[in-house]
């Protein structure tokens, strides 16, 4: 019955729940959020998780696109796609119903997942900007509308460059995993420009081209951070949207200062100083 009362489903709910479990930082942003957005948002978060995991879950890349199309039949409303049975799938359709998300938005983040599942490199900037625009950055998006329609479209400058920062942190974060399996985010032109190509970076030997690479790819993340502060003071009826974002620019300057050790991980910051960054912003209202 509480959770009725404050507009949060038991879908939703079950969302949240398991935000708390495998994300803790976007569990905590939904907390800092109003109590009636919690279970909507956790719905987006937990959706965001479903199709970014698709590589760890299939051996083979059909399997994979197989998951990412029953999403976009379920997003489409095609009789192939049935939420019933799939809490997450069931609390993302009731958040688009009540918050009248846009269903193409959605689609195209599961679009670009697409990517994930193959070991194609990224050929430039303007790639990489692309892919996060249509999952990072929609995210924020997406979360700015549940959280207030009116004031969403304010915010749409500082999403995008905080989505392209938030996505740079993540890869980099993830490092050591894409370097095992030969998957690489780095765009080929930033290797280009320090004397490296896919091979080369992949294989870890060259320390020096390689921190020039990490540092220039970092760089490219701090870059569109301040474009999204320079983009204004966020209202503050949004900024929930934005607190997962507020925590890559420690990721960013770690990465950008170690360079070439970023190859062992390391870079997220203990759990107590990301909380304090996200209650930070939720007091200033700047990324």
């Amino acid at each position: 019955m509480a959770a009725a009362s404050s507009g949060q489903t038991d879908n939703g709910t079950h969302c949240l729940s398991m935000l708390r479990e495998t994300d803790r930082d976007r569990y905590l942003a939904c907390l800092l959020s109003p109590e009636e957005k919690r279970g909507a948002l956790a719905s987006l978060y937990a959706f965001n998780a479903e199709i970014a995991r698709v590589r760890d879950v299939v051996r083979e890349a059909l399997p994979g696109e197989i998951r990412l199309q029953w999403w976009r039949d379920l997003i489409d409303g095609n009789a192939s796609g049935e939420s019933s049975g799939n809490p997450v799938a069931a609390a993302l359709m009731e958040t688009v119903e009540r918050y009248r998300l846009p269903k193409q938005t959605l689609i195209a983040m599961t679009e670009a997942r697409i990517f994930d599942l193959y070991d194609d490199p990224l050929p430039d900037r303007n790639a990489l900007e692309g892919y996060a625009g249509e999952t990072a950055s929609a995210l924020i998006q997406l979360a700015s509308l549940v959280l207030s329609a009116e004031d969403a479209a304010q915010s749409a400058e500082a999403a995008g460059h905080a989505g392209v920062a938030q996505s740079i942190a993540g890869f980099l974060m993830l490092l050591p995993i894409h370097v095992r399996r030969r998957q690489l985010y780095v765009p080929l032109d930033i290797l280009s420009a320090t004397g490296l190509d896919r091979d080369s970076f992949l294989a870890g030997e060259d320390k020096v081209r390689i921190s020039a690479a990490i540092e220039a790819f970092a760089g490219l993340g701090l870059e569109h951070l301040q474009k999204a502060r320079r983009a204004g003071r966020l209202a503050a009826s949004v900024s929930p949207a934005f607190f997962p974002a507020s925590l890559s620019e420690a990721v960013l300057v770690r990465a950008h200062r170690i360079g070439a050790g970023a190859f062992e991980g390391g870079l997220q910051q203990p759990q107590w100083r990301r909380q304090v960054t996200m209650m930070k912003v939720a007091f200033l209202r700047r990324l």
